[in-house]
């Protein structure tokens, strides 16, 4: 079966502290897992789309937990389970309302092991959207070495290749080149979603304009600034003349906005896979993105259809019986 999109990447285990305070005052914690990559997998899945998820995990019981659940979403999973490695880790504080704060435990566990034969035969070939993002590239040699082994694949296959920046700046505290790796990555993929800040990082300028068509000039054919609060930006290549397109954001109570950017992503990507117009990717991406503001966790309130439908009626009763 064909897919709509193929995500492939680290997913690693999360704790979370059950209460808003100092993380070493905390004693009790929830157990979950997140991943930028699986977290758009999932978003592509609740959307009704066909996705599948491409990783490495430990033999261990948080990688047991994570193909349960990305499987119990619907996603296809292609996990290696590497012998002699764990499954990452990440522990989420919220010392305060509002504010996040997050550790990895990752250095040398399994999703930095990653390697291009991890990547099965005919997978990324079955595709219609390969989707990286930048944390593989942030990750080590393997992981990068991986994503391009499946662009050069992608290109020969005719699929589209998405590439989100997603800078993590605890994954760069060497001497790498994180701006000239995205750089790299930005000139060999067909779809390219940054932040503004990660466009500033990317490109050196801060002017919004000017950072669509820097990153536009690196190679891609479409190209979307994602905004936050302020909504997204896009442009993509006509066969005349560039079309950019700008939408404001959807206004929602927020909770929590860690996943927010992947669900926004999985929109796009979902839409795109249907061959929608550039107008109803992103008014589907924006509304993603604000329903993944609306509860905690990375994936968990990645919308559905009907989710989308409800966002969309006016007055609607916050109760329904």
């Amino acid at each position: 079966m064909s897919l709509d999109v193929l995500t492939i990447g680290e997913s690693l285990g999360l704790l979370v502290p059950a209460r808003t305070g100092q993380l070493a005052l905390t004693r009790d914690m929830r157990l979950g897992f997140g991943g930028a990559e699986s977290n758009v997998a999932i978003g592509v899945a609740r959307l009704g789309g066909r996705a599948a998820w491409c990783g490495r995990i430990g033999d261990d019981a948080i990688g047991s937990l994570i193909t349960r659940e990305i499987r119990a979403e619907g996603v296809e999973i292609a996990a290696t389970v590497d012998p002699d490695a764990a499954t990452a880790l990440m522990l989420k504080e919220r010392p305060r309302t509002g504010t996040t704060r997050i550790v990895y435990y990752r250095d040398g566990q399994a999703g930095s092991r990653l390697q291009p034969t991890d990547v099965p035969a005919g997978l990324v070939e079955r595709a219609r959207i390969l989707h990286i993002t930048g944390i593989s590239a942030g990750l080590g040699p393997g992981p990068l070495k991986t994503v391009n082994a499946a662009i050069d694949r992608a290109k020969v296959a005719g699929v589209l290749v998405s590439f989100d920046v997603n800078h993590r700046s605890a994954l760069w505290r060497d001497d790498r080149d994180h701006a000239e790796a995205y750089r790299a990555l930005t000139s060999r993929a067909d779809i390219v979603f940054a932040g503004e800040d990660e466009a500033a990082l990317v490109t050196g300028v801060s002017d919004l304009d000017a950072q669509l068509h820097a990153l536009r000039a690196l190679g891609p054919t479409e190209v979307v600034i994602k905004r936050g609060a302020e909504g997204a930006v896009g442009i993509t290549s006509m066969p005349d003349d560039d079309e950019r397109i700008e939408s404001a954001a959807i206004a929602v109570d927020v909770v929590d906005t860690v996943g927010a950017g992947d669900a926004f992503v999985a929109g796009w990507l979902t839409e795109l896979a249907r061959g929608a117009s550039l107008q109803t990717r992103l008014a589907t991406a924006i509304a993603c993105g604000a329903i993944a503001c609306t509860g905690e966790g990375d994936w968990e309130t990645a919308p559905s259809r009907a989710d989308l439908d409800e966002l969309r009626m006016p007055g609607a009763e916050p109760v329904q019986r």
